[in-house]
């Protein structure tokens, strides 16, 4: 069981960590080339939600659209977007993150702006300020995501989308044993929903400090879906894929990528 100070600080700790990444240039830190942008410029572009396509209609012309793009900084989706023509704001909690798409902007002559915050608080935003949220996978790193749900349709405008992407769950489940990975064997340890914060003994938790690893949370089905129906979403469009680069035995044989396209009642 973790501490109370451990709960209390998984946001600075995974901001750091993710500060950390940035820094070294993970593949979620590796900012788009000034190629890309000059396509994006002639309409020539695609963002990555999950690794596959957006389907026709969830993303097409974002030209004059007020998108933000939540917790998906890096330099890679938001200054395609604003070179696409969209007015593009970037919520991330992590400095460095964030400093990775305000280069591309300076690099390249893009209008972006960029806000350091908690995903699930947007109250430095007006309701209905958004035509679309951009939201790749990150709510993994919050503990809370029927706030992030609710703040989500909260700024977004009537008829607006909300496209966000998740681990499917059953990646949560499983020992993480290399052990039991090369013997082809999975072995169910943990109940959902998740938190390493409270699943994990105290010396697995202090190995993941000593690793500077972020602190994550394995939300369920009925979380990630049924919250956004509860926020007041409808749900328009579902997406799986597989990862392209297992990391877990169950990425073999399941997609473990989801996708969502939600829209706010008119």
């Amino acid at each position: 069981m973790a501490t109370p100070y451990l709960s209390k600080d998984v946001y600075q700790h995974n901001q750091n960590v993710w500060n950390r990444l940035a820094r070294e240039g993970c593949d979620w830190s590796k900012p788009v080339s000034s190629e890309v942008i000059q396509a994006a410029r002639r309409g020539e572009w695609q963002i990555q939600l999950i690794p596959a396509e957006l389907p026709a209609g969830w993303l097409d012309d974002v030209q004059g659209k007020r998108i933000l793009c939540l917790a998906g900084s890096g330099g890679q989706q938001a200054p395609v977007l604003a070179a696409a023509g969209a007015d593009v704001v970037v919520v991330d909690a992590s400095q460095d993150q964030l400093a990775l798409d305000e280069m591309v902007a300076k690099r390249d002559n893009l209008s972006l702006r960029t806000v350091l915050g908690d995903m699930q608080d947007l109250s430095a935003f007006n309701d209905e300020s958004f035509d679309l949220i951009f939201h790749p996978i990150s709510n993994l790193y919050v503990p809370n995501i029927q706030k992030v749900w609710a703040e989500c349709y909260r700024v977004l405008c009537k008829g607006g989308k909300l496209l966000s992407s998740f681990y499917n769950p059953a990646v949560f489940v499983f020992e993480r044993s290399a052990d039991l990975a090369k013997e082809g064997l999975m072995k169910p340890r943990f109940t959902l929903p998740y938190a390493d914060i409270t699943d994990l003994s105290e010396g697995e938790i202090a190995d993941k400090i000593a690793r500077n690893e972020a602190f994550v949370f394995g939300h369920t089905l009925a979380e990630q879906i049924n919250g956004q129906l509860q926020a007041g979403l409808l749900l328009t469009g579902f997406e799986e894929a597989f990862q392209p680069t297992p990391r877990f035995l169950i990425d073999n044989y399941m997609p473990t990528f989801i996708a969502t396209c939600s829209v706010k009642p008119r």
